[in-house]
């Protein structure tokens, strides 16, 4: 039996432990807010207005009645200080959609994360970092050269499907997720196929184009190793492209065709031999006629020559021998 290879490579255990460390140092938790909600914010803009209008309103009658004393001054200006604080730390809505999120922070510090659809309303001094999308995105990663197990040149390339399930890791953990997702796809890629032959002859060992379910698996799992802390999960990977490069192509498809030439031949030869094999058992069960050894070797071989032929054959038919007599 064949037995499978272990295309599986693992780190040194001082290896894992400082990679752990290094992605420690900069993991960052995602923190959900709830924050108050709109509509309430909208009700207290209403009354500050209110307030705003009614001290405008009333400065105005107390300076036409000339009778404004300069306490009433002081508490109609603190009354339209405090509307116009008010308006302005209210007026703060936002919306939220389904498979959205938004990033906020305060004086530089991660403050939460807003990804529940409805109507909010944001604290004054929260600043908005940016809008991340939960939603699937497709990656078709370009086409590159790589060696497979054999080092013959290949081109390969894959489609990539991903979302974002940690909104604060992909802000502040790597600078741009989408060409970090680029990046590492091209290392998967070429780490995977340099553990596979491009093609194989043996039965029940993994190839790049006869086993593209396990191959896409492998890629799939290598990947989500290398991006897993840039909260990205990856959903899945297919191998879009796959092909000889150009400059051994033409040497392969001769051999793929010389391949298939043998097989076909194998098959016709098998099945000739077959054919005439019972056609030999019939004629002698029948008693149809008698065959010497010689006579029976050369009808075998033209049967063959007939049945094998990649040609229609031509029949010459004996009619009988012609006797001379002294």
């Amino acid at each position: 039996m064949i037995q499978e290879k272990n295309v599986q490579k693992t780190l040194n255990p001082k290896q894992s432990n400082n990679v752990d460390q290094k992605i420690q140092k900069i993991d960052i938790e995602e923190k959900k807010v709830k924050l108050p909600s709109g509509f309430i914010a909208i009700l207290f803009c209403i009354i500050f207005l209110s307030a705003l209008i009614f001290s405008f309103v009333e400065i105005i009658i107390s300076l036409n009645h000339k009778a404004i004393s300069v306490p009433t001054i002081l508490t109609y200006l603190v009354l339209l200080v405090f509307s116009i604080i008010g308006m302005v730390c209210f007026a703060r809505f936002i919306i939220v959609k389904p498979n959205d999120a938004y990033v906020y922070t305060m004086f530089g510090k991660y403050k939460g994360t807003i990804n529940e659809p409805g109507f909010y309303w944001i604290y004054p001094l929260w600043i908005k970092h940016a809008k991340v999308s939960l939603k699937m995105s497709t990656l078709n990663n370009d086409v590159q050269k790589v060696n497979d197990e054999l080092g013959n040149p290949i081109e390969i390339g894959v489609v990539i499907i991903w979302k974002i399930i940690n909104t604060a890791r992909a802000c502040f953990v790597v600078e741009n997720y989408n060409n970090f997702i680029s990046t590492q796809a091209d290392s998967s890629v070429r780490h995977v196929a340099r553990l596979h032959p491009y093609d194989t002859e043996k039965g029940g060992e993994k190839s790049l184009r006869g086993s593209t379910v396990e191959i896409a698996s492998l890629l799939r799992n290598d990947l989500q190793e290398r991006v897993k802390f840039a909260g990205i999960d990856i959903i899945e990977v297919h191998i879009a492209h796959l092909a000889y490069a150009p400059e051994i192509a033409s040497a392969m498809l001769q051999r793929q065709q010389a391949t298939a030439i043998i097989e076909a031949r194998q098959k016709i030869v098998d099945g000739a031999v077959g054919m005439v094999e019972s056609a030999l058992v019939q004629i002698s069960e029948k008693k149809i006629c008698e065959f010497d050894n010689k006579t029976k070797a050369s009808t075998v071989s033209n049967l063959l020559v007939v049945l094998c032929s990649s040609k229609d054959a031509t029949p010459v038919v004996n009619i009988g021998e012609s006797t001379k007599s002294n």
